[in-house]
């Protein structure tokens, strides 16, 4: 492969605290970076997606259903 095949493109991402928390500590049990972690839960995400033909959520604007999102949402 080249070098710019392996080149990564880098992107600017805003979470919530308690979602950065929430990615942070899954991310240290799967002994990985927290962006590593987000990479690997997008690459996931993207071959489910080739792998069916669809997204992973037939309802993907909807937010998803997460104690972590509701407690946020209750202190706003």
């Amino acid at each position: 492969m080249g070098e710019k095949e392996n080149k990564k493109k880098q992107i600017p991402l805003r979470l919530s605290e308690k979602l950065f928390q929430e990615l942070s500590a899954w991310a240290e049990d799967d002994f990985r970076s927290v962006n590593g972690q987000i990479e690997y839960l997008l690459t996931e995400c993207v071959r489910q997606r080739k792998k069916n033909g669809k997204y992973v959520s037939e309802h993907l604007d909807e937010p998803p259903e997460m104690d972590f999102l509701k407690e946020s949402s209750d202190t706003v």
